[in-house]
Protein backbone atom coordinates (compact mmCIF):
# COMPACT_ATOMS: atom_id res chain seq x y z
CA UNK A 1 0.00 0.00 0.00
CA UNK A 2 2.57 2.67 0.36
CA UNK A 3 3.69 2.94 -3.28
CA UNK A 4 -0.43 4.24 -3.16
CA UNK A 5 1.04 7.95 -1.69
CA UNK A 6 4.07 10.08 -1.72
CA UNK A 7 6.13 11.81 1.15
CA UNK A 8 5.59 15.25 0.29
CA UNK A 9 2.62 17.54 0.55
CA UNK A 10 0.23 18.58 -2.26
CA UNK A 11 0.88 22.18 -3.82
CA UNK A 12 0.79 23.50 -7.06
CA UNK A 13 2.52 27.15 -7.15
CA UNK A 14 0.29 27.91 -10.54
CA UNK A 15 -3.26 26.90 -8.84
CA UNK A 16 -2.36 28.83 -5.30
CA UNK A 17 -1.59 32.15 -7.44
CA UNK A 18 -4.67 31.56 -9.39
CA UNK A 19 -6.79 30.84 -6.02
CA UNK A 20 -5.34 34.26 -4.41
CA UNK A 21 -6.07 36.52 -7.28
CA UNK A 22 -9.28 34.93 -7.38
CA UNK A 23 -9.80 35.60 -3.70
CA UNK A 24 -8.58 39.22 -3.91
CA UNK A 25 -10.63 40.28 -6.62
CA UNK A 26 -13.91 38.56 -5.29
CA UNK A 27 -13.79 40.07 -1.72
CA UNK A 28 -13.36 43.65 -3.36
CA UNK A 29 -16.55 43.28 -5.84
CA UNK A 30 -19.46 43.72 -5.98
CA UNK A 31 -23.03 41.44 -4.46
CA UNK A 32 -23.59 41.19 -7.95
CA UNK A 33 -19.97 40.37 -9.10
CA UNK A 34 -19.68 38.19 -6.37
CA UNK A 35 -23.39 35.99 -7.68
CA UNK A 36 -22.03 35.82 -11.08
CA UNK A 37 -18.81 33.88 -9.69
CA UNK A 38 -20.80 32.07 -7.69
CA UNK A 39 -23.38 30.88 -10.09
CA UNK A 40 -20.12 30.60 -12.63
CA UNK A 41 -18.27 28.13 -10.56
CA UNK A 42 -21.71 26.34 -9.68
CA UNK A 43 -22.56 25.43 -13.34
CA UNK A 44 -19.08 24.14 -14.07
CA UNK A 45 -19.13 22.01 -10.58
CA UNK A 46 -22.85 20.89 -11.64
CA UNK A 47 -21.43 20.09 -15.03
CA UNK A 48 -18.03 18.05 -14.12
CA UNK A 49 -19.77 16.00 -11.87
CA UNK A 50 -22.79 14.51 -13.81
CA UNK A 51 -20.08 13.89 -16.38
CA UNK A 52 -17.49 12.12 -14.40
CA UNK A 53 -18.89 10.79 -10.94
CA UNK A 54 -21.18 7.85 -11.45
CA UNK A 55 -23.11 8.62 -8.57
CA UNK A 56 -24.17 12.44 -9.46
CA UNK A 57 -24.83 11.07 -13.26
CA UNK A 58 -27.50 8.66 -11.45
CA UNK A 59 -28.91 11.66 -8.71
CA UNK A 60 -28.80 14.10 -11.40
CA UNK A 61 -30.50 12.38 -14.12
CA UNK A 62 -32.94 14.30 -15.80
CA UNK A 63 -31.58 17.98 -14.65
CA UNK A 64 -30.29 20.77 -16.92
CA UNK A 65 -28.13 23.58 -16.58
CA UNK A 66 -31.44 25.64 -16.13
CA UNK A 67 -32.59 23.62 -13.23
CA UNK A 68 -32.59 25.06 -9.80
CA UNK A 69 -29.74 24.58 -7.23
CA UNK A 70 -33.01 23.86 -4.58
CA UNK A 71 -34.24 20.95 -6.82
CA UNK A 72 -31.52 18.80 -6.73
CA UNK A 73 -31.68 16.16 -4.10
CA UNK A 74 -29.94 16.28 -0.74
CA UNK A 75 -26.95 13.88 -0.14
CA UNK A 76 -25.78 12.96 3.12
CA UNK A 77 -22.47 11.13 4.33
CA UNK A 78 -23.80 7.51 4.97
CA UNK A 79 -24.95 7.75 2.28
CA UNK A 80 -22.10 8.78 0.09
CA UNK A 81 -19.65 7.03 2.10
CA UNK A 82 -21.69 3.82 1.22
CA UNK A 83 -20.89 4.11 -2.71
CA UNK A 84 -17.75 5.62 -2.45
CA UNK A 85 -16.34 4.31 -5.61
CA UNK A 86 -19.35 6.05 -7.40
CA UNK A 87 -18.95 9.01 -5.53
CA UNK A 88 -15.32 9.98 -7.01
CA UNK A 89 -14.05 11.01 -9.66
CA UNK A 90 -10.77 9.93 -10.09
CA UNK A 91 -10.29 5.47 -9.96
CA UNK A 92 -7.15 5.58 -8.58
CA UNK A 93 -9.11 6.75 -5.05
CA UNK A 94 -10.45 3.13 -3.79
CA UNK A 95 -11.55 3.69 -0.32
CA UNK A 96 -9.55 0.64 1.06
CA UNK A 97 -6.23 2.51 -0.42
CA UNK A 98 -7.60 5.25 1.29
CA UNK A 99 -8.34 3.85 4.60
CA UNK A 100 -5.24 2.17 4.66
CA UNK A 101 -3.47 5.61 4.27
CA UNK A 102 -5.07 7.40 7.03
CA UNK A 103 -4.88 4.23 9.62
CA UNK A 104 -0.88 5.52 9.15
CA UNK A 105 0.25 8.51 11.57
CA UNK A 106 3.45 8.41 10.27
CA UNK A 107 1.71 9.68 6.29
CA UNK A 108 -0.04 12.74 7.64
CA UNK A 109 -0.25 15.72 5.21
CA UNK A 110 1.77 12.95 2.54
CA UNK A 111 0.33 13.22 -0.97
CA UNK A 112 -1.95 10.07 -1.65
CA UNK A 113 -1.34 9.04 -5.21
CA UNK A 114 1.35 11.88 -5.08
CA UNK A 115 -1.51 14.47 -6.26
CA UNK A 116 -4.09 14.47 -3.22
CA UNK A 117 -4.47 15.66 0.18
CA UNK A 118 -6.40 13.60 2.66
CA UNK A 119 -8.30 13.62 5.83
CA UNK A 120 -11.14 12.05 7.61
CA UNK A 121 -13.95 13.56 9.71
CA UNK A 122 -14.99 12.36 13.36
CA UNK A 123 -18.35 9.80 13.23
CA UNK A 124 -20.74 12.39 14.77
CA UNK A 125 -23.47 11.46 12.24
CA UNK A 126 -22.54 7.95 12.95
CA UNK A 127 -20.41 7.59 10.15
CA UNK A 128 -16.69 8.59 9.87
CA UNK A 129 -15.64 10.65 6.45
CA UNK A 130 -13.33 10.22 4.06
CA UNK A 131 -12.30 13.72 2.38
CA UNK A 132 -9.72 14.15 -0.48
CA UNK A 133 -8.81 17.35 -1.76
CA UNK A 134 -6.75 18.40 -4.92
CA UNK A 135 -3.64 20.93 -5.36
CA UNK A 136 -6.65 23.29 -7.10
CA UNK A 137 -9.43 22.78 -3.80
CA UNK A 138 -6.13 23.20 -1.12
CA UNK A 139 -5.29 26.56 -3.16
CA UNK A 140 -8.75 27.35 -2.63
CA UNK A 141 -8.27 26.97 0.86
CA UNK A 142 -5.00 28.29 1.54
CA UNK A 143 -5.75 31.72 -0.47
CA UNK A 144 -9.07 32.44 1.76
CA UNK A 145 -7.59 31.32 5.29
CA UNK A 146 -4.12 33.72 4.03
CA UNK A 147 -6.20 36.57 2.50
CA UNK A 148 -9.80 36.68 4.57
CA UNK A 149 -9.08 36.00 8.06
CA UNK A 150 -9.58 37.77 11.80
CA UNK A 151 -9.00 40.91 12.50
CA UNK A 152 -4.78 40.80 12.33
CA UNK A 153 -2.30 42.72 14.79
CA UNK A 154 -0.08 45.51 13.68
CA UNK A 155 2.32 43.87 10.91
CA UNK A 156 -0.60 41.56 10.25
CA UNK A 157 -1.27 42.88 6.60
CA UNK A 158 2.54 41.07 6.42
CA UNK A 159 1.99 38.35 7.71
CA UNK A 160 -1.57 36.99 7.52
CA UNK A 161 -1.12 33.38 9.35
CA UNK A 162 1.13 34.75 11.95
CA UNK A 163 4.08 32.70 11.12
CA UNK A 164 6.50 34.63 12.49
CA UNK A 165 4.90 33.98 15.63
CA UNK A 166 4.74 30.97 17.84
CA UNK A 167 0.84 29.50 17.79
CA UNK A 168 -0.38 26.72 19.77
CA UNK A 169 -3.25 24.06 18.15
CA UNK A 170 -4.69 22.60 20.76
CA UNK A 171 -7.03 19.41 19.06
CA UNK A 172 -7.44 15.77 19.07
CA UNK A 173 -3.93 15.08 17.95
CA UNK A 174 -3.24 11.33 16.34
CA UNK A 175 -5.85 10.68 13.30
CA UNK A 176 -5.69 12.23 9.79
CA UNK A 177 -8.62 15.29 10.94
CA UNK A 178 -8.36 18.16 9.41
CA UNK A 179 -6.64 20.29 11.69
CA UNK A 180 -4.03 18.24 11.88
CA UNK A 181 -3.06 17.90 8.58
CA UNK A 182 -3.34 21.32 7.39
CA UNK A 183 -0.64 22.64 10.48
CA UNK A 184 2.03 19.76 9.43
CA UNK A 185 1.04 20.07 6.10
CA UNK A 186 2.14 23.97 6.17
CA UNK A 187 5.14 22.58 8.43
CA UNK A 188 6.31 20.56 5.44
CA UNK A 189 5.91 23.42 3.04
CA UNK A 190 7.81 26.00 4.92
CA UNK A 191 10.03 23.63 7.39
CA UNK A 192 11.38 26.63 9.03
CA UNK A 193 7.36 26.96 10.67
CA UNK A 194 8.71 24.20 12.74
CA UNK A 195 9.99 26.91 14.93
CA UNK A 196 6.42 28.70 15.24
CA UNK A 197 3.99 26.33 14.16
CA UNK A 198 2.74 23.31 16.65
CA UNK A 199 0.33 20.82 17.82
CA UNK A 200 -0.27 19.67 21.42
CA UNK A 201 -2.98 16.75 22.07
CA UNK A 202 -6.37 17.64 24.23
CA UNK A 203 -6.15 13.86 25.50
CA UNK A 204 -3.34 14.39 28.02
CA UNK A 205 -3.96 15.35 31.87
CA UNK A 206 -4.57 18.96 32.13
CA UNK A 207 -1.26 19.53 33.82
CA UNK A 208 0.91 18.23 31.62
CA UNK A 209 -1.15 20.20 28.80
CA UNK A 210 -0.41 22.88 30.60
CA UNK A 211 3.29 22.61 31.10
CA UNK A 212 4.02 21.95 27.55
CA UNK A 213 2.18 25.07 26.58
CA UNK A 214 4.28 27.22 29.30
CA UNK A 215 7.47 25.50 27.69
CA UNK A 216 6.35 26.68 24.16
CA UNK A 217 5.00 30.32 25.17
CA UNK A 218 2.57 30.56 22.18
CA UNK A 219 1.41 34.15 20.95
CA UNK A 220 -1.51 32.31 19.42
CA UNK A 221 -3.45 29.65 20.96
CA UNK A 222 -6.22 28.06 18.57
CA UNK A 223 -8.23 24.81 20.15
CA UNK A 224 -12.07 24.07 20.66
CA UNK A 225 -13.82 26.63 22.49
CA UNK A 226 -14.65 23.68 25.37
CA UNK A 227 -11.06 22.98 25.50
CA UNK A 228 -9.97 27.34 25.20
CA UNK A 229 -12.32 27.37 28.66
CA UNK A 230 -10.81 25.25 30.48
CA UNK A 231 -7.69 26.09 29.77
CA UNK A 232 -9.25 30.19 30.70
CA UNK A 233 -10.19 28.87 34.03
CA UNK A 234 -6.57 27.37 34.36
CA UNK A 235 -5.16 30.60 33.44
CA UNK A 236 -8.14 32.72 35.60
CA UNK A 237 -6.30 30.44 38.83
CA UNK A 238 -2.89 31.19 38.23
CA UNK A 239 -2.05 27.68 37.15
CA UNK A 240 -1.58 28.58 32.95
CA UNK A 241 0.46 31.39 32.67
CA UNK A 242 1.11 33.33 28.55
CA UNK A 243 1.05 36.62 27.04
CA UNK A 244 -1.20 35.94 24.13
CA UNK A 245 -2.36 38.15 21.35
CA UNK A 246 -4.98 36.29 20.28
CA UNK A 247 -7.19 33.18 20.94
CA UNK A 248 -8.96 31.34 17.74
CA UNK A 249 -11.40 29.07 18.30
CA UNK A 250 -13.71 26.48 15.84
CA UNK A 251 -15.66 23.18 15.79
CA UNK A 252 -17.50 24.33 18.25
CA UNK A 253 -20.56 27.09 19.08
CA UNK A 254 -18.72 30.01 20.74
CA UNK A 255 -21.35 31.71 22.53
CA UNK A 256 -20.99 35.56 23.14
CA UNK A 257 -21.00 34.60 27.21
CA UNK A 258 -18.17 32.33 26.55
CA UNK A 259 -16.16 34.62 24.29
CA UNK A 260 -16.23 37.62 26.95
CA UNK A 261 -14.56 35.12 29.56
CA UNK A 262 -12.07 34.26 27.13
CA UNK A 263 -11.54 37.54 26.81
CA UNK A 264 -10.78 38.52 29.76
CA UNK A 265 -8.90 35.45 31.39
CA UNK A 266 -6.66 35.83 28.33
CA UNK A 267 -6.43 39.37 27.62
CA UNK A 268 -6.28 39.17 24.35
CA UNK A 269 -9.00 39.22 21.16
CA UNK A 270 -10.91 35.86 20.76
CA UNK A 271 -11.72 35.21 17.05
CA UNK A 272 -13.86 32.90 15.94
CA UNK A 273 -13.14 30.21 12.77
CA UNK A 274 -16.11 28.24 10.93
CA UNK A 275 -14.65 25.49 8.77
CA UNK A 276 -15.70 21.62 8.27
CA UNK A 277 -14.15 18.56 6.81
CA UNK A 278 -16.33 19.40 3.67
CA UNK A 279 -14.89 22.89 3.25
CA UNK A 280 -11.57 23.79 5.40
CA UNK A 281 -12.22 27.39 5.24
CA UNK A 282 -16.18 28.19 4.98
CA UNK A 283 -16.38 31.71 7.38
CA UNK A 284 -14.19 34.20 8.75
CA UNK A 285 -14.94 37.29 11.25
CA UNK A 286 -14.20 40.86 10.32
CA UNK A 287 -13.28 44.19 12.72
CA UNK A 288 -17.33 43.81 13.86
CA UNK A 289 -17.12 40.21 14.96
CA UNK A 290 -19.58 39.24 12.20
CA UNK A 291 -18.72 35.67 10.65
CA UNK A 292 -18.43 36.42 6.93
CA UNK A 293 -19.41 33.46 4.57
CA UNK A 294 -16.87 32.45 1.53
CA UNK A 295 -19.63 32.32 -0.45
CA UNK A 296 -17.72 32.93 -3.53
CA UNK A 297 -16.45 29.10 -3.08
CA UNK A 298 -19.45 27.40 -1.05
CA UNK A 299 -23.14 27.60 -0.98
CA UNK A 300 -24.74 27.43 2.08
CA UNK A 301 -28.65 26.72 2.24
CA UNK A 302 -30.24 26.90 5.47
CA UNK A 303 -33.43 25.05 5.60
CA UNK A 304 -36.31 23.86 7.86
CA UNK A 305 -37.17 20.32 8.92
CA UNK A 306 -38.52 19.72 5.47
CA UNK A 307 -35.90 21.08 3.67
CA UNK A 308 -37.24 24.41 2.69
CA UNK A 309 -34.91 27.95 2.78
CA UNK A 310 -35.70 29.63 6.04
CA UNK A 311 -35.31 33.33 5.65
CA UNK A 312 -32.63 35.33 7.03
CA UNK A 313 -32.94 36.28 10.81
CA UNK A 314 -34.33 32.60 11.37
CA UNK A 315 -32.42 29.73 12.65
CA UNK A 316 -32.32 26.51 10.05
CA UNK A 317 -33.57 23.03 11.46
CA UNK A 318 -30.08 22.24 9.30
CA UNK A 319 -27.51 22.70 6.75
CA UNK A 320 -26.99 22.03 2.98
CA UNK A 321 -23.44 22.59 1.77
CA UNK A 322 -22.12 23.09 -1.80
CA UNK A 323 -18.36 22.83 -2.30
CA UNK A 324 -17.74 24.63 -5.60
CA UNK A 325 -13.47 24.34 -5.35
CA UNK A 326 -13.82 20.54 -5.25
CA UNK A 327 -14.41 18.44 -8.48
CA UNK A 328 -12.42 15.33 -7.33
CA UNK A 329 -14.80 14.11 -4.49
CA UNK A 330 -18.22 16.36 -5.36
CA UNK A 331 -20.22 17.90 -2.77
CA UNK A 332 -23.63 19.18 -3.86
CA UNK A 333 -26.54 20.12 -1.21
CA UNK A 334 -24.72 17.59 1.27
CA UNK A 335 -26.33 17.58 4.94
CA UNK A 336 -23.78 19.57 6.72
CA UNK A 337 -25.47 19.27 10.49
CA UNK A 338 -24.81 22.93 11.28
CA UNK A 339 -27.57 25.18 12.34
CA UNK A 340 -27.50 28.82 11.31
CA UNK A 341 -29.30 31.99 10.40
CA UNK A 342 -28.12 34.24 7.53
CA UNK A 343 -27.97 37.66 8.70
CA UNK A 344 -30.76 40.15 7.91
CA UNK A 345 -28.99 43.24 7.88
CA UNK A 346 -25.74 44.86 5.92
CA UNK A 347 -22.47 44.40 7.75
CA UNK A 348 -20.68 47.69 8.44
CA UNK A 349 -17.24 46.23 7.53
CA UNK A 350 -18.84 46.92 3.92
CA UNK A 351 -17.93 43.45 2.40
CA UNK A 352 -20.07 42.04 0.11
CA UNK A 353 -20.01 38.39 1.65
CA UNK A 354 -23.28 37.80 3.69
CA UNK A 355 -22.80 36.89 7.49
CA UNK A 356 -24.34 33.90 9.68
CA UNK A 357 -25.00 33.06 12.76
CA UNK A 358 -23.63 29.43 13.75
CA UNK A 359 -24.86 26.89 16.15
CA UNK A 360 -23.00 24.28 15.63
CA UNK A 361 -21.37 21.32 17.73
CA UNK A 362 -22.51 21.58 21.50
CA UNK A 363 -21.63 18.92 23.77
CA UNK A 364 -20.92 19.43 27.21
CA UNK A 365 -17.39 18.99 28.93
CA UNK A 366 -18.33 16.58 32.14
CA UNK A 367 -16.45 17.65 35.35
CA UNK A 368 -15.72 14.26 37.63
CA UNK A 369 -13.83 13.75 40.57
CA UNK A 370 -10.27 11.94 40.45
CA UNK A 371 -9.46 9.69 42.70
CA UNK A 372 -7.03 12.00 44.47
CA UNK A 373 -10.32 14.26 45.38
CA UNK A 374 -9.13 17.10 42.77
CA UNK A 375 -11.80 18.10 39.74
CA UNK A 376 -11.05 16.63 36.28
CA UNK A 377 -12.45 18.30 33.16
CA UNK A 378 -12.84 15.73 30.55
CA UNK A 379 -13.25 17.63 26.98
CA UNK A 380 -16.15 16.07 24.78
CA UNK A 381 -14.21 15.78 21.68
CA UNK A 382 -11.36 13.85 23.84
CA UNK A 383 -13.76 11.24 24.59
CA UNK A 384 -15.16 10.91 21.07
CA UNK A 385 -12.09 10.81 19.68
CA UNK A 386 -11.12 8.02 22.36
CA UNK A 387 -14.40 6.00 21.18
CA UNK A 388 -13.88 6.48 18.00
CA UNK A 389 -10.16 6.13 17.42
CA UNK A 390 -9.94 3.34 20.18
CA UNK A 391 -12.83 2.01 20.29
CA UNK A 392 -14.21 1.73 16.88
CA UNK A 393 -17.55 3.30 17.63
CA UNK A 394 -19.17 5.74 15.92
CA UNK A 395 -22.76 5.99 17.35
CA UNK A 396 -22.86 6.54 20.57
CA UNK A 397 -24.13 8.80 23.81
CA UNK A 398 -22.48 9.20 27.27
CA UNK A 399 -24.17 10.98 29.93
CA UNK A 400 -23.13 11.99 33.32
CA UNK A 401 -24.84 10.44 35.99
CA UNK A 402 -22.94 11.81 38.89
CA UNK A 403 -19.27 12.98 39.69
CA UNK A 404 -17.87 9.44 39.02
CA UNK A 405 -20.39 7.97 36.79
CA UNK A 406 -21.29 7.55 33.21
CA UNK A 407 -23.70 6.33 31.52
CA UNK A 408 -23.37 4.83 28.17
CA UNK A 409 -26.12 4.44 25.41
CA UNK A 410 -25.39 2.73 21.82
CA UNK A 411 -26.82 3.41 18.42
CA UNK A 412 -29.07 0.59 17.19
CA UNK A 413 -26.20 -0.60 14.58
CA UNK A 414 -23.42 -0.41 17.68
CA UNK A 415 -25.39 -1.92 20.12
CA UNK A 416 -26.00 -5.01 17.85
CA UNK A 417 -22.23 -4.86 17.14
CA UNK A 418 -20.35 -7.92 19.07
CA UNK A 419 -18.10 -6.74 21.30
CA UNK A 420 -18.63 -2.89 20.79
CA UNK A 421 -19.77 -1.99 24.29
CA UNK A 422 -16.79 -4.22 26.24
CA UNK A 423 -14.57 -2.10 23.33
CA UNK A 424 -16.12 0.88 24.57
CA UNK A 425 -15.69 0.29 28.40
CA UNK A 426 -11.80 -0.76 28.21
CA UNK A 427 -11.32 2.67 25.92
CA UNK A 428 -13.17 4.79 28.04
CA UNK A 429 -11.14 3.16 31.54
CA UNK A 430 -7.98 3.26 29.72
CA UNK A 431 -8.11 6.85 29.00
CA UNK A 432 -10.07 7.50 32.19
CA UNK A 433 -6.60 6.36 33.91
CA UNK A 434 -4.22 8.69 32.36
CA UNK A 435 -6.14 11.03 34.23
CA UNK A 436 -5.96 9.75 37.61
CA UNK A 437 -9.82 8.43 37.22
CA UNK A 438 -9.27 4.87 37.84
CA UNK A 439 -12.72 4.40 39.86
CA UNK A 440 -14.97 5.70 37.36
CA UNK A 441 -17.94 3.92 36.96
CA UNK A 442 -19.50 2.80 33.41
CA UNK A 443 -22.99 1.86 33.14
CA UNK A 444 -25.04 0.39 30.27
CA UNK A 445 -27.76 1.66 29.03
CA UNK A 446 -28.91 -0.90 26.25
CA UNK A 447 -31.80 -0.14 23.72
CA UNK A 448 -32.50 3.53 25.48
CA UNK A 449 -32.85 5.97 22.76
CA UNK A 450 -30.06 8.76 21.94
CA UNK A 451 -31.29 12.25 23.53
CA UNK A 452 -31.77 14.80 21.30
CA UNK A 453 -30.91 18.58 21.47
CA UNK A 454 -33.33 21.31 20.66
CA UNK A 455 -31.55 20.92 17.27
CA UNK A 456 -33.06 17.74 16.72
CA UNK A 457 -29.56 16.33 16.49
CA UNK A 458 -27.94 13.42 18.87
CA UNK A 459 -26.10 15.34 21.67
CA UNK A 460 -23.00 12.90 21.71
CA UNK A 461 -21.35 13.65 24.99
CA UNK A 462 -24.08 15.34 28.17
CA UNK A 463 -23.24 16.89 31.43
CA UNK A 464 -25.12 16.10 34.62
CA UNK A 465 -27.96 18.62 35.18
Amino acid sequence: MAAAWHPAPVFDPLAASRAAFDVLADGAGSREALARRQHERLRALLAAARRDSRLYAELHRGAGDDTPLADLPVVTKPALMARFDDWVTDPALALPALRAFLADPACIADAFAGRYTVWESSGSSGEPGVFVQDAGAMAVYDALEALRRAVRAQGGALDPWRLAQRQALVVATGGHFASQVSLQRLRRLNPWLAQTLRSFSILQPLPALVAELEAWQPAVLATYPTAAAMLGDAAERGDLRLALHEVHTGGETLDDAARARLARQFGCPVRNHYGASEFLAIGWECAHGRMHVNADWVILEPVDARGRAVPPGHLSHTTLLTNLANRVQPLIRYDLGDQIAWGADDCPCGSPLPTVRVLGRRDDPLQLRADDGSRVTLLPLALTTVLEDDAGVFDFQLRQRDARTLCLRLGPEADREPGARERCHRALRAYAKTLGLSRLVIVDEPGAPLAHGRSGKVRRVVAAR
